[in-house]
């Protein structure tokens, strides 16, 4: 298996293709970036403080992957460089001038040859040449690249990135330094646990206290899943979104409020004043909370009535003390 990964230099009209043997993973990319500079870039810009890189929007150098980005931070701190990225929209990497200054003339080069070993794959590239002047280097890359990598997302915003005013999903900038000392993460609110009492009543939840119990123990695993990809969705929205990792509501707290949403016991804005949180963050993980109530079918029927608004209405609520279990 070969896996050509090309950098193509405009101003010199020069290209250089690294050749994996492994995985086509972001931190090949970056390793094929890194050759490059360390082979040709550095000698033919031994000036340059700063490196614009144009890339489409999938593959290893997808905007979206957090390695990509972490890993080009590495880069840009090793080489001393201010790394500027500018992905292609979606559907348009043959935009890219790499295909039609590079690597068209590549795939006309070995055009019926059979490419029958590495050594054949590194001499067709290198071959390749163009009345222009088109001259390209090659490189078989035989080091391993594991797949399942991750990014935390503390890891990924303590990375010096700058986000381009315009599209700064697709446009952005690593400065050379070293990443930013991870924010200390948010204390959980210490909610009172006669409120929670309260409103785990079975009046307000529907449910025996037992049952709730059992359904925050066993869709616990779950949460951290959805709210991660829940928090991919979000992450290049202007909106703020508050990752579960530094979320001032906990589990239990956050699955009751969709619960309590969904009963119309109270109003979202009260209980977000009962627990002493934002009403928008509350809001916000309430959409990826009613998510698994969905998926372990927890049926929640509406309380008659219109939902409490102040703690008279919502004593008004609750069962007598000596019915709960």
């Amino acid at each position: 298996m070969a896996i050509p990964y090309g950098i193509y230099d405009i101003a010199n009209n020069s290209g250089w293709v690294n050749v994996g043997t492994d995985h086509d993973t972001a931190q090949f990319a970056v390793e094929s970036i890194r050759r490059w500079w360390q082979h040709r870039g550095r000698a033919d810009h031994p000036n340059a403080t700063r490196l614009l890189i144009t890339a489409d929007s999938g593959g290893s150098n997808d905007p979206r992957r957090w390695t990509w980005k972490s890993n080009l931070a590495t880069f840009a701190r090793e080489s001393g460089l201010e790394i500027t990225v500018c992905h292609l929209p979606p559907g348009t990497s043959k935009w890219n001038k790499i295909e039609h200054r590079m690597f068209c003339h590549i795939t006309a080069n070995w055009r019926g040859r059979p490419l029958t070993s590495y050594q054949v794959v590194l001499e067709t590239i290198a071959a390749t040449t163009t009345r222009t002047g088109l001259t390209i280097g090659a490189e078989l890359d035989t080091g391993s690249y594991d797949l399942g990598i991750s990014v935390t997302p503390a890891e990924f915003h303590a990375l010096p990135i700058t986000p381009n005013a315009f599209h700064g999903d697709w446009n952005y900038t690593l400065s050379p330094v070293p990443p930013r000392a991870p924010d200390a993460p948010a204390t959980t609110h210490r909610t009172d646990p006669a409120l929670t009492a309260m409103l785990t009543d079975p009046a307000l939840t529907g449910m025996s206290r037992t049952a709730f119990e059992h359904l925050v123990a066993v869709s616990e695993p779950f949460w951290d899943a959805l709210a991660e990809a829940a928090f991919q969705r979000r992450f290049h929205r202007p909106r703020s979104y508050r990752h579960p990792q530094t979320s001032s509501v906990d589990h239990t707290h956050r699955l009751l409020a969709a619960i309590l949403r969904r009963r119309r016991a109270v109003t979202m804005t009260f209980l977000a004043q009962l627990l002493g949180v934002n009403r928008t963050n509350l809001s916000i993980q309430y959409q990826d909370a009613k998510r698994l109530l969905d998926m372990h079918r927890i049926l929640v029927t509406p309380i008659p009535g219109s939902p409490a608004r102040t703690l008279e209405q919502l004593h008004a609520r609750t069962t007598p003390a000596e019915t709960r279990d």
